[in-house]
């Protein structure tokens, strides 16, 4: 029998020859080199101007930010100021035990599995975690110890479900440090900057705690693959060289604090993670990147954001240079806030360009997202309040914020259909979708709601003079004048018309026109009723059937109020095809039309 002591082993092994102890040395560093490999390539990867998958293949991360869960901005709740204003305004109302209770509410119900199974089964591939440092450890005033650094474990269990969440979708999760210690910019309502108290910028003490959480996150999750890339300051804007001239830092030249904090950051996480990948962000919001020194991290992506203007080529070339030159991967880490036709045309454009996206944000109080938060009376009345108007009771306000968290679930949101498409599939195809079952009975009276046009890109489902906002700024264009239903160029509003699906066409102008994909039951000659307003006797429409002019120029007379006309023997076939409804001049609002098989 073979001795297996310390000894009998080391005994042994002088024994081998000079040949087997080469070919046993070679073995065991080939697994040795093997298995390092195998670890190394479960994780996403920069290599030269490309992310690459654990497969060694490019990947576009396709994704979008959790914002508003961790961290509150004040337009997502339909008011302004950052987290800590609005805690104090609802504290104000409620009291501090209630205001924990909603908060405790808000985190839980805010985002949860059924929101990522909903991100995964609608095509996307990638999440992007806005943190509020308070999460994870408090801030360096309310540490026990001045100096030094505690944890929350709320902040990592979150994480810790989201990523769970993510592994049972094939995505990958980017941590993004959208809060950090102190505040990271002027802009206060997105980092939560305190002005009473020292900026990120101007604290030591403040930048050691960033420092140090990223090593904490890095601790404990540099074996997790799910984890796409730690994403390590979100949106800088702090002017260092001339701030009461420069708030912003969009005219800086050097940017060496940001620079070296992100090098302090980077050097953090690599004592305990060499594995996953660390972006970093410009000044200015993203897109300052003067001074930008040698880059210090071979698994590196620069990440710039983008809002509010053209998608022609030049509008990115910057980046798409620096990438060259740098010899990096660019990575669109935010962008939104926009119409469906300029969320295809974006995303045509980047990944076009080879580069990677995530939108913003998942879900706010407002329409041109995936999910819709409803505003309830009794929240109306509390932004009323804050506004000037009168005050609820304690009893009513904390029953109007409480409803509020049961309405941030997926399943009481309002889902729009139309943003989802015009990111997934309308940026590689003309074909429209239905966006309602349309099929036309021949026995009854069908009726079809304007609102309810197809799935589909500018130019193809619909045609809009003004279906973008590319002004610079927020509020520079609105492309649906009435901000309802649905986020395409087409103008709609809340109809007071009976019947009504709630919504109604306004704002038409000449030229403009829509299509409605319709199942017909009965080939046949249809009445077509026309439900709609007329305030001048100068309109008119004209509809095709699969192209062929089934009306010619139909005058619509005026109305007071609403009224109806018919177009009548419009020929359809059995089967599917589609309607074009053309708006030849316009000044007219649109409610539905009424389709009516003739009996002869």
């Amino acid at each position: 029998m073979k001795d297996y002591t310390i000894d009998g082993r080391a005994s042994a092994w002088k024994n081998v020859t000079r040949f087997q102890k080469s070919i046993f040395l070679g073995a065991l560093i080939l697994s040795c080199l093997t298995f390092a490999n195998t670890a190394h390539a479960q994780y996403l990867k920069a290599e030269g101007k490309q992310i690459l998958d654990p497969n060694g293949e490019p990947i576009i991360l396709r994704g979008i930010g959790l914002g508003g869960w961790m961290l509150q901005e004040g337009y997502m709740l339909r008011t302004s100021g950052p987290q800590h204003e609005i805690e104090a305004k609802i504290e104000e109302l409620i009291g501090p035990d209630k205001t924990e209770e909603f908060y405790t509410a808000w985190l839980a119900n805010h985002c949860t599995k059924r929101d990522i199974d909903s991100m995964g089964a609608w095509g996307y591939n990638s999440i992007r975690l806005p943190m509020h440092y308070k999460l994870f450890t408090p801030p360096i005033e309310e540490e026990p110890v001045a100096g030094e650094i505690t944890w929350n474990e709320k902040g990592f269990t979150m994480v810790d479900d989201l990523i769970d969440w993510v592994k049972a979708n094939d995505m990958y999760l980017i941590l993004d440090l959208h809060a950090a210690p102190g505040g990271q910019g002027e802009n206060a309502d997105i980092s939560d900057y305190d002005r009473s108290k020292p900026s990120l910028w101007e604290s030591k003490a403040n930048q050691d705690k960033m420092i140090a959480l990223w090593k904490e996150l890095a601790t404990r999750y540099k074996d997790e693959p799910a984890i796409g890339a730690y994403d390590i300051i979100n949106e800088p804007n702090w002017g260092f060289q001339d701030h009461p001239n420069d708030l912003n830092g969009c005219a800086e030249s050097s940017n060496s604090p940001l620079w070296q904090l992100q090098k302090d950051v980077t050097a953090a996480i690599r004592e305990v993670d060499q594995n996953h990948i660390v972006i970093i962000e410009g000044n200015c919001w993203g897109n300052n990147y003067s001074g930008l020194p040698t880059l210090w991290d071979e698994n590196l992506v620069i990440s710039y954001h983008k809002y509010w203007n053209s998608n022609e080529q030049g509008s990115i070339q910057g980046m798409l240079d620096m990438r060259d030159s740098r010899n990096v991967p660019i990575w669109l880490g935010e962008t939104g806030e926009n119409s469906n036709g300029w969320f295809t045309d974006a995303i045509r454009l980047f990944e076009d360009n080879n580069m990677g996206w995530s939108w913003w944000p998942l879900k706010k109080m407002g329409g041109n997202n995936p999910l819709q938060i409803e505003v309830t009376e009794g929240y109306q009345d509390i932004l009323d309040y804050w506004s000037g108007g009168a005050k609820p009771s304690e009893a009513e306000a904390y029953a109007s914020l409480m409803e509020m968290t049961e309405n941030l679930k997926v399943e009481n949101n309002t889902y729009h259909p139309d943003v989802v498409d015009a990111m997934i599939r309308q940026p590689y195809s003309d074909e429209t979708l239905p966006f309602k079952d349309n099929t036309i009975s021949a026995t009854e009276a069908t009726t079809l709601y304007f609102v309810d046009y197809d799935l589909g890109k500018q130019g193809a489902a619909y045609y809009d003079a003004e279906y973008t906002n590319e002004s610079g700024n927020a509020g520079g264009l609105a492309w649906n004048r009435g901000y309802s239903y649905r986020n395409d160029g087409v103008d709609i509003e809340a109809c007071n018309d009976t019947p009504t699906n709630g919504f109604n066409i306004g704002w038409t102008e000449d030229g403009e026109w829509l299509v409605y994909s319709l199942n017909v039951e009965e080939e046949g000659a249809y009445d077509i009723k026309l439900r709609y307003v007329a305030s001048t006797a100068n309109s008119s429409i004209r509809v095709e059937i699969e192209g062929s002019d089934q009306t010619g120029l139909v005058a619509l007379p005026k109305t007071t109020g609403w009224g109806e006309t018919t177009l009548t023997d419009v020929a359809l076939y059995a089967g599917t095809q589609k309607l074009k409804f053309y708006i030849e001049k316009g000044g007219i609002n649109l409610n539905f039309m009424e389709f009516s098989k003739k009996k002869y």
